[in-house]
């Protein structure tokens, strides 16, 4: 059988994945001094032992001046009481490197960076997620007056910063690979190459963004078997992107295993085409939902396979395993009155999810 895919498209993805790897980046860690130390600790940790193109620089707020490096890709500051968190971050974003502020006590940093005339943006505030405590310190905070300028209060008036426990520690992993993904487009791939946290937010929205197209590729294409190449060659590539944001090696050889791979999936999708026949009203709909519940299944199922510690060889099983069932899912709802009453009421959504996601990576 034909493999419905473009397979010098593939390859020539995966030369500019490979090309990631000698990519060298460029990360300045700043550490204010009354930062609690669980989550400085976790910070450092989280830069340490960086792949070989990788430069980490930690520095701390006493001592000499510290500025980021000219060449940097982004810059982080470990927050805590200091009066000087606002300001050293409105420096570094000054001088052109993203910043990323890291703290188990949003509210408060936030309010004392305010306060001092200095204002963090929300999207560079950085913190464990369901860590309500942090919010209690800055309405603590506030309700006595303890960040409002020169009448901030030492750090033993405030409410304890919040533990960085094993939950807290994974939800501030996601968080700052999240930042990462977003705010370091360019080079977020050798920057997951380099920082392990950044790769399972990275391949999660190369998922969601891959789902999303196949999804409008379905809504909006009505050429008779046009939809199909177009979906598996997203799909190769959105493998291609997880496999390397997981470290593996990309040889010609890899990509003919990834595309086999894919290929192997389309059969699954045969049943998109029987139920569109059979349902021609629904048809749009039947495909938008194979198209978005297959190609998420896939992405999903190989990010877990690679962080159990899979490699390309056993990724076959696990991907067609999971397509399968979720093509057969999306094909049985679609072809009910009730699955297609449901699926018309999204096509607004999807067709506005896709058109986003497409905008964002032009």
């Amino acid at each position: 059988m034909k493999l419905p895919i473009d397979l010098k498209a593939v390859i020539e993805a995966a030369t500019d994945i490979e090309s990631a790897r000698n990519t060298p980046v460029s990360v300045s860690v700043l550490i204010d001094d009354s930062a609690p130390g669980d989550v400085a600790a976790h910070v450092r940790s989280a830069f340490v032992g960086a792949g070989a193109h990788a430069r980490v620089t930690v520095g701390y707020f006493v001592g000499p001046a510290f500025s980021p490096y000219e060449g940097d890709d982004m810059a982080v500051i470990v927050a805590g009481f200091s009066e000087e968190v606002g300001r050293r971050a409105a420096e570094i974003r000054a001088a052109g490197v993203p910043v990323m502020v890291v703290t188990s006590m949003p509210r408060l940093v936030a309010d004392m960076a305010s306060a001092y005339g200095n204002p963090i943006s929300e999207g560079d505030l950085v913190a464990p997620e369901g860590v309500e405590g942090c919010e209690a310190d800055g309405d603590a905070a506030r309700e006595s007056g303890d960040v409002a300028g020169a009448n901030a209060q030492p750090p033993e008036t405030l409410d304890a910063p919040i533990p960085i426990d094993a939950a807290a520690a994974a939800a501030l992993d996601r968080r700052m690979g999240e930042w990462v993904v977003a705010a370091c487009r360019e080079k977020r791939l050798a920057l997951a190459l380099s920082f392990p946290f950044v790769r399972r937010p990275l391949s999660l929205e190369a998922v969601s963004a891959t789902s999303l197209q196949n999804a409008g590729i379905g809504l909006v294409l009505f050429i008779p078997g046009a939809d199909m190449p177009l979906m598996t060659l997203n799909q190769a590539k959105m493998l291609l992107q997880i496999a390397a944001a997981y470290g593996e090696p990309m040889s010609v050889a890899r990509v003919k295993e990834l595309a086999a791979i894919v290929g192997g999936a389309f059969a699954c999708r045969s049943v998109a085409r029987q139920v569109a026949g059979a349902v021609p009203a629904i048809g749009c709909a039947v495909k938008a939902g194979v198209g978005y519940a297959g190609t998420k299944a896939m992405g999903l199922a190989a990010v877990e396979y690679f962080e159990r510690g899979g490699n390309i060889a056993g990724l076959a099983g696990v991907v067609s395993t999971a397509t399968a069932k979720a093509t057969q899912i999306a094909g049985d709802v679609a072809a009910t009155p009730a699955g297609a009453r449901v699926l018309s009421t999204v096509k607004a959504a999807v067709r506005q999810g896709a058109a986003s996601v497409l905008k964002k990576t032009e």
